[in-house]
């Protein structure tokens, strides 16, 4: 099962795989563009699993502001227990962003040991945590993006972080444009113009989703 190459289930085995999947009681359901996968607002112990597609998880204010906390791709884990939702007032829900199929994992199966207490559940808890260190970084970044008080610093703060995951100048947004002006928080419009500055100062080249650093910009 290609499920089983998620980062959940790293080092463990194909039929050790199988076998915890039917151990946890997993279920699976398949959803369309737009459709709510599952929603935080209530108490949800789930951990889920994106088999194909895309989506995204977002959180609504009590204000109505609307913030795209995290895109998630092909085997990429999601859950209550991930998301550090914060202010128990604001909604926060994955939503389909590309037709996608989900496996779902009660949290209380993957987080209490099995009778036999065998190696590969102890790899799977090993691999939660290593997840759950992965978010916290990912928020951390987030927090560093938004720190910035102008729509350049906030962009520029992105772009560099990306590029250094990515290890290249050169990369793709792992979203569309105007998901990236809900992710740095800022009204779309604004957005645009500044980077059609930025671009007209020769700091990025961009085309659609393609973005190339051209210089590093003075701090904002």
């Amino acid at each position: 099962m290609e499920m089983c190459n998620c980062p959940l289930f790293y080092g463990i085995d194909h039929n050790n795989c199988i076998e915890m999947l039917s151990c946890f009681e997993s279920s699976t359901k398949n959803f369309a563009l737009g459709e709510t996968i599952c929603n935080y607002s209530h108490s949800n112990n789930k951990i889920g699993i994106l088999q194909y597609g895309s989506a995204n998880m977002i959180r609504i204010d009590h204000d109505g502001n609307r913030t795209i906390l995290e895109t998630l791709e092909k085997n990429s884990v999601f859950g209550e227990a991930l998301a550090f939702s914060g202010n128990s007032e604001d909604s926060l829900f994955v939503e389909c962003k590309k037709p996608c199929g989900v496996i779902f994992l009660d949290y209380d199966h993957i987080t209490k040991m099995c009778e036999n207490a065998c190696m590969h559940h102890t790899l799977l808890l090993q691999n939660m945590f290593r997840l759950i260190a992965e978010k916290l970084l990912v928020m951390s970044n987030r927090v560093e993006v938004l720190s910035h008080r102008t729509i350049r610093g906030k962009l520029m703060c992105y772009f560099n972080i990306t590029s250094a995951t990515q290890k290249s100048l050169s990369f793709q947004l792992p979203f569309s444009v105007s998901a990236l002006a809900d992710y740095i928080c800022t009204d779309r419009s604004a957005m645009m113009r500044e980077l059609k500055n930025m671009k007209n100062e020769n700091i990025i080249e961009m085309d659609k989703r393609n973005v190339s650093l051209k210089k590093t910009p003075l701090k904002n």
